[in-house]
């Protein structure tokens, strides 16, 4: 090879490096997917950035913690959950983790303050109705076998904890965290993004959602899902550190004679509960908003038309309720976000 030629080829290749270089600094921020199934729905995590790689490995952390979360405190397969489970109906204490402890803890806070409509302590009433399984098979339960569960009144008040021990004064206690889990991952979710250096983010587990930060220079904007058709009710914007949860009759239920069935139960009557579609809560920025959330969503969207006390005792301002006949009530507060695709005429309500 020439001298000539040996200096052209090295040119060249500076050529492309400086290329590479420049066109790698000037990379556009787009938004990165990581997604999976876990809490028996689809769960995704969007980061919006430059840096691909940072926002895959920040994603690809957050769908590990998702996997952990479940496996750790699944209601029917065995898990450190199934354990504690077992041993309240022998009627023993168990030591359990400083995390599950604090989990508990928080959530008999939070069932005291909805009234225990909000109940995880009805892990047995779940099963009897069939929706301890992803698959479910459309059958009411045996009316003894549910008239004596509802006598037997297991909430979470019944459970005594102390430090990390855990026991109950009502053997009928079985806790299902599913009401509450998924508000806690979002929270986890946030946290573990913030160490990553993510400071823009959107989380989303099947319908409870997170913001971090924004989408360049706008806020995240997201869907409410419409009860009854494959579209959003209303879109919003979602701002830093906010939050939103929706319980709603048409994710995990059955119908049986014209009749549906959804996996809410009311602990009053053992029944799924019916008078509402759909509740969605935001929750503006404050500590624990994700778990918060989830949880809060379930004493209002079971109380019915006592919707709005409910929301309150938890401060939250930003509320929203489809009733059974597709009617729709909104708080002041946050009609002044929404924007619905095709003319509603919603009830505003302070």
């Amino acid at each position: 090879m020439s001298l000539a030629a040996g200096f052209g080829r090295l040119r060249a290749a500076l050529f492309v490096l400086v290329c590479a270089l420049l066109l790698g600094g000037c990379a556009r921020p787009q938004v990165f997917h990581q997604e999976s199934y876990v809490f028996g729905t689809r769960v995704d995590v969007a980061v919006y950035g430059d840096d691909k790689a940072q926002a895959d490995a920040a994603g690809a952390l957050v769908l590990r913690e998702f996997d952990r979360l479940h496996r750790a405190y699944h209601a029917w397969e065995p898990s450190e959950l199934t354990a504690l489970n077992e041993a309240i109906a022998r009627g023993e204490s168990l030591e359990v983790s400083e995390e599950l402890a604090t989990m508990l803890r928080d959530a008999q806070r939070m069932a005291a303050a909805g009234d225990e409509l909000f109940d995880p302590a009805l892990g047995s009433l779940i099963a009897l109705w069939g929706f301890h399984t992803d698959t479910f098979v459309p059958v009411r339960p045996d009316p003894e076998k549910l008239a004596a569960l509802v006598a037997a009144r297991p909430r979470m008040s019944d459970l005594d904890i102390d430090g990390r021990r855990v026991s109950s004064r009502n053997p009928a206690v079985q806790l299902d965290l599913g009401g509450y889990a998924k508000g806690y991952a979002l929270d986890r979710a946030a946290t573990l993004l913030r160490e990553q250096g993510i400071t823009n983010a959107l989380i989303n587990i099947g319908g409870n959602v997170m913001a971090l930060g924004k989408k360049g220079d706008q806020p995240w904007r997201i869907g409410i899902q419409h009860p009854r058709a494959p579209a959003p009710l209303a879109t919003m914007p979602l701002y830093d550190g906010e939050a939103v949860g929706t319980s709603g009759d048409y994710q995990r239920y059955f119908e049986l004679d014209g009749e549906r069935y959804a996996h809410l139960l009311d602990p009053r009557t053992g029944q799924p509960a019916h008078g509402t579609q759909s509740l969605t809560v935001l929750i503006t920025p404050r500590e624990a908003a994700g778990t918060l959330s989830d949880a809060a969503s379930k004493p209002a969207y079971l109380a019915n038309e006592g919707w709005r006390e409910q929301t309150r005792h938890f401060g939250i301002d930003h509320a929203l309720r489809v009733d059974a006949a597709g009617n729709v009530e909104v708080t002041r507060a946050l009609r002044a976000r929404l924007q619905f695709p095709a003319p509603v005429d919603a009830v505003v309500v302070d």
